[in-house]
């Protein structure tokens, strides 16, 4: 992995790493926003990162040339800067706004914070909302995941026309670990979110979200650790 990528994996690390033990706490009350605004900061890091070391592996094997010049320390950190800023501003102007609804019923949420269950509470139209929700979700969700979808293809293109069956392995190797990621990120997220609009089981929800918080963060240090150099060297 080059040097940027393994800038965004450090910082991509720090983001999953905090939000699998926050996921777990599910305050009520006057840490609901806190705990959302939280969560929310670092999935939109996440996401953000992801294209960053997507367009990352991109340069280095469709550009090799340029590489140096095009994803440079200066570009590398004002893009990693750039998305914990962008992440901050957005999500918590959107807990804000969530949180400044009126709310009637119970306030009880047998889950962490997520938007979906805290919408549910609202009282009166939140029609306006939900469409933020939805505007934001395809912004910070949707569209970084075709632009991932997007480099990978080029990506794939152009290791399957190199002559060698070496230069093809070491290719694949380079992008393994950030594949394994998204594929795993983005597909835990979607089954958990697409499952839990049609299901009324409440344990698997929570089951399902056990999984997309906790588990698949934990897992990527162990991932990223031993597909580095300097680990497997150590090891």
């Amino acid at each position: 992995m080059n040097h940027c990528g393994q800038e965004a994996a450090t910082f991509l690390l720090v983001a999953v790493s905090v939000a699998a033990p926050a996921a777990e706490r599910r305050n009520a009350g006057e840490d609901s926003p806190r705990q959302m605004g939280f969560l929310l900061v670092l999935g939109a890091v996440e996401c953000f990162l992801l294209v960053v070391m997507a367009y990352d592996h991109y340069t280095a094997i469709c550009n090799p040339l340029e590489y140096p010049l095009i994803m440079n320390l200066k570009v590398c950190t004002q893009l990693v800067t750039g998305s914990w800023i962008l992440s901050f501003q957005v999500q918590m102007g959107q807990t804000v706004e969530i949180f400044t609804l009126s709310f009637c019923g119970s306030h009880i949420i047998n889950h962490f914070c997520d938007i979906t269950p805290v919408l549910n509470l609202a009282c009166g139209n939140i029609l306006v909302n939900k469409l933020m929700v939805y505007t934001m979700a395809f912004l910070i969700v949707i569209l970084p995941f075709m632009l991932i979808l997007v480099s990978y293809s080029r990506i794939i293109s152009t290791i399957l026309r190199l002559p060698s069956n070496t230069g093809r392995a070491k290719a694949f190797s380079t992008c393994s670990s950030h594949l394994i990621v998204v594929i795993l990120f983005y597909g835990s997220a979607g089954i958990t979110y697409l499952y839990s609009m049609s299901s009324q089981y409440e344990s698997i929800d929570k089951l399902l979200a056990l999984f997309y918080t906790i588990l698949t963060p934990l897992f990527n240090p162990m991932r990223y650790s031993l597909l580095n150099k300097d680990v497997i060297r150590a090891l």
